[in-house]
């Protein structure tokens, strides 16, 4: 099996850059981002299998992620958040609620790590508790018939 977590990491990078052109002013989807990476990877390494998917099922998806995090977050807007802590709360967000082949654990396990390594010494413990929160409600939130959850 392909090193996911090298995976997560190069997804990251490209979403972190997308949100970050966004906030500059430039309008470069994470679509188009993508597609212009595996294009042309221009001296970076090449978007494997595993990110693009990840890069492709966080931009499907990324109204409904956003609106779950924004929730669960207690008075945290997205904009708020740093913006690495946000790249590694969507991707932790697809893989608890969108992709069967990753246990929810190693979701959020994976999501802690990489906030340990690349973000502020408060991040681990503000994205483990953000998405153990969507960990605990996934079964409803998966639901496409549910209603929305409200947090308690």
């Amino acid at each position: 099996m392909p090193d996911r977590s090298k995976d997560r990491r190069r997804a990251l990078d490209l979403l972190f850059e997308a949100d970050q052109r966004r906030r500059a002013g430039d309008g470069v989807a994470m679509i188009d981002l993508l597609a212009q990476r595996m294009a042309d990877p221009s001296g970076l390494k090449p978007m494997r299998t595993y990110a693009a998917e990840i890069v492709e099922g966080v931009a499907e998806h990324l109204a409904r992620i956003d609106e779950l995090l924004e929730s669960y977050s207690h008075s945290w807007t997205l904009e708020r958040m740093p913006a690495v802590d946000l790249a590694l709360l969507r991707i932790g967000a697809w893989e608890l609620l969108y992709n069967d082949d990753v246990p929810d654990a190693v979701a959020v396990e994976q999501a802690v790590d990489l906030a340990a390594e690349l973000s502020t010494d408060e991040s681990p413990a503000f994205v483990n508790g953000l998405l153990g929160q969507l960990q605990r409600h996934a079964p409803a939130l998966r639901d496409a018939t549910a209603a929305p959850e409200v947090p308690q």
